[in-house]
């Protein structure tokens, strides 16, 4: 019996530290936080997957960093594919900035600080914007200036300078009125393309 609880002690401990992960990676505190990022070596806060946030201003297109050439704003780090985009990302950094901590913004539509993926993803207006993926991109663009709207709002009320972890778990609990499942927001983008 001692035997039992000692390995359900142990496993307990081991999804607990798991678990832990995402409390302190994606939630290092300060201005920026919480922000979708990964511990990569000696760096414990890597925006978006070391992806080179100028990339997809200069360049159009998604282009991983080089973990040699970066930048750290506020104790994130942010990783440049070349010298000349972390010399642009040092000039204004706010320019370059993903929206909502690099988390998928039709998730923040929802206040839920969840996904973002570096090879999805638009400049609107200016700022760059990350998704969980197609499904997303295209729930967010059904009604892209309520999803802003909306999106801008639980950020700034809610999930800016929240714990990442703890926001999702809330409002994954406690829905806002307008939540959408997944299957009821591709049902949503299916009957307007049908209507197109």
């Amino acid at each position: 019996m001692k035997s039992i609880l000692n390995g359900l002690a142990a496993a307990a401990l081991a999804f607990a530290l798991v678990a832990c992960a995402p409390l302190t990676v994606q939630s290092p505190g300060g201005r920026l936080s919480p922000v979708n990022a990964i511990a990569d070596g000696g760096d414990k806060h890597v925006m978006l997957f070391g992806a080179d946030v100028v990339a997809y201003f200069t360049e159009a297109r998604y282009r991983p960093g080089d973990p040699a050439i970066k930048s750290v704003l506020d104790g994130i780090t942010f990783r440049f594919a070349t010298a000349q985009h972390k010399a642009l990302f040092d000039q204004d950094p706010s320019r370059y900035l993903p929206q909502y901590g690099g988390y998928c913004a039709n998730g923040i539509v929802y206040g839920i600080p969840w996904g973002g993926n570096a090879d999805s993803w638009r400049i609107i207006d200016g700022k760059l914007y990350t998704f969980g993926g197609q499904g997303s991109r295209d729930g967010f663009y059904l009604d892209l200036p309520r999803n802003i709207a909306l999106a801008d709002k639980y950020w700034r009320e809610e999930v800016s300078g929240s714990n990442a972890f703890v926001q999702r778990v809330k409002r994954l609990v406690f829905r806002v009125p307008h939540y959408l499942t997944g299957r009821e927001l591709a049902e949503e983008v299916a009957r307007k393309a049908g209507k197109s």
